[in-house]
């Protein structure tokens, strides 16, 4: 296996003069270009003092330039601590000391928000957008800086080209820290090396397409399904990568789409839900589209029409679409599939760097999350039938939690299988299939185990649900309830009370009596979410 690293370097020579990382309506670097930045870097880096295996920490919003940054960390062998930029300042703060971090490279407004005395360890900070020092506690570091140009023109007296990158190949080696989660408790930051990233590479690149071509990236680079999937393996692929820079407003993203014509689309279920709310809902709803829904010889072609417009409005190039990093409603998904939309949805978690299962939209089964990428197994008794702890081995996995045994011990059998949390069955053709997370498993009265993420899918079913919460309060199961726009006009608390009745009655009919709805409670907001678009339930316990 090739490492990612190589690969990369490979890309550098051969599309030196192509477009690789461009925000979108923005600058835009060649693969020459980024190579050049990338040893300013390391250069830089070297005359610093800084040394191979030391964490540099980087906070920053998307951009070109963030990719730039990240790529110089990893290529030069120093440990990279990807740091999402919407955290609090305590919380970036816990993370950048906890991963003991002599450097960061931030936004300049980030910093600000900052406190230096919080933060002894750090040498000095770089802004992620602009060729300036932030801070420096150190001569060494500040002299290094001012002559980084000075350095790199006497180390290249005739000009630096493409053919001067040489990338390590060393897998074993730690190459990133990621962080989990939010702030509170114990941070798990998962250490990833670089042979579970070349690993992973290897596999994205048999599996899905491995050519240049062009792609959105609209995901958090912050988080690892990001990170590697939307941004890593498509680098080492060749493709040119276009920064959103935040997740996109529905007509933002159509008109990034229309513009780029990516091969690719990697994304959340946030966002394909809203692609259904804004995009494909309102074609299916018109008085016509009604009337051709019911005609049994028209149905299909109707159907496929709106997906080809669907296609078409994302720049025709659209050949994978890849929802991933939450739970998928059924209701968007079922549309998905009538309307013959090439997706695919895949499962992952950070360490597994990210990806545990996929499979081709042409192969994919509906409801599931593909088929394995390395072994799984399910722990219980008939695993195609009764859901059971979804446990891994494979060379993708991360070599353990930064300074956390406690954590480590907890995640692995006796046997060394990595135990993911979650729950779920295999059928006889190799499909997972996600049922929940063991933490918000409901153990009824009766002693049945009460999955909520199923009921949710039957809860949201209702014309009326735009997204449920389904919860265990004193011993009844309580869904909560974001309605649609409209769904109820007013502060109607008779209107309200009827709704809810409603849709509590409508599920209900679906449900074995032992997962059935106690009480539906309507909610003002739509539920918080992680980066990855994962509802946080023990928000709402």
């Amino acid at each position: 296996m090739k490492s990612y690293l190589k690969k990369l370097e490979e890309q550098m020579r051969l599309r030196a003069d192509k477009p690789a990382l461009c925000d979108y309506g923005g600058k835009a670097y060649t693969y020459a270009e980024v190579a050049a930045a990338i040893e300013q870097f390391h250069i830089f880096f070297q005359a610093a003092g800084i040394r191979k295996g030391d964490k540099i920490a980087l906070c920053a919003k998307n951009s070109a330039r963030w990719a730039i940054c990240f790529l110089a960390v990893n290529t030069y062998e120093a440990v990279i601590v990807p740091i999402l930029p919407n955290y609090t300042p305590e919380g970036t703060a816990q993370l950048i000391r906890h991963s003991d971090s002599v450097m960061l490279i931030a936004d300049a407004d980030i910093w600000k928000q900052l406190s230096r005395q919080e933060l002894p360890q750090l040498r000095g900070v770089l802004d992620a957008k602009e060729d300036q020092l932030l801070f420096s506690m150190d001569e060494r570091l500040s002299s290094a800086w001012e002559d980084r140009e000075q350095l790199f023109r006497e180390c290249y007296p005739d000009g630096f080209d493409t053919g001067h990158v040489h990338y390590p190949d060393n897998p074993e080696s730690i190459a990133i820290i990621n962080y989990t989660s939010g702030t509170s408790g114990d941070p798990k930051g998962v250490m990833l090396s670089y042979g579970a990233m070349s690993d992973i590479v290897e596999y994205l690149q048999h599996k899905i397409y491995n050519a240049p071509e062009t792609l959105v990236s609209m995901l958090p680079l912050a988080h690892i399904y990001g990170l590697v999937v939307e941004f890593v393996y498509p680098c080492c692929t060749g493709f040119t990568i276009y920064f959103l820079g935040k997740v996109p407003s529905p007509s933002l993203l159509v008109q990034s789409m229309s513009e780029v014509k990516p091969y690719l689309m990697i994304t959340v279920p946030l966002i394909m839900e809203k692609v259904y709310v804004n995009l494909i809902r309102p074609q299916l709803n018109t008085r016509a589209a009604k009337a051709l829904r019911t005609v049994p010889g028209l149905r299909t072609s109707f159907y496929k029409s709106v997906g080809k417009k669907v296609l078409a409005a994302f720049g025709g190039n659209l050949h994978t679409i890849i929802v991933g990093g939450a739970p998928f409603s059924w209701k968007v998904e079922s549309v998905f599939k009538k309307i013959e939309l090439p997706y695919a949805v895949g499962y992952g978690m950070t360490e597994a760097c990210p990806l545990l299962a996929y499979e081709r939209p042409e192969d994919y089964a509906p409801g599931s999350c593909g088929k394995p990428v390395h072994q799984v197994r399910i722990e219980s008794p008939e695993p195609d039938r009764i859901p059971g702890e979804i446990q891994t081995l494979g060379p993708n996995l991360f070599s353990g939690y930064y300074k956390n045994p406690e954590a480590d011990a907890k995640c692995r059998t006796a046997d060394g299988w990595f135990r993911t949390g979650d729950l779920g069955v295999m059928d006889e053709a190799g499909n997972l299939f996600i049922r929940g997370r063991i933490k918000s498993l409901i153990l009824s009265a009766s002693g049945q185990n009460i999955y909520p993420e199923e009921v949710e899918q039957v809860v949201n079913r209702h014309p009326l649900v735009e997204e449920s919460l389904v919860l265990d309060r004193d011993g009844k199961i309580t869904a909560l309830v974001y309605p649609r726009a409209g769904a109820v006009a007013g502060d109607d608390d008779q209107a309200i009370a009827a709704l809810a009745e409603d849709i509590r009655n409508k599920s209900n009919v679906h449900l074995p009596r032992f997962s059935q709805v106690f009480r539906v409670e309507l909610v003002d907001v739509p539920f918080e979410r992680t980066a990855k678009g994962s509802v946080k339930r023990h928000l709402y316990q």
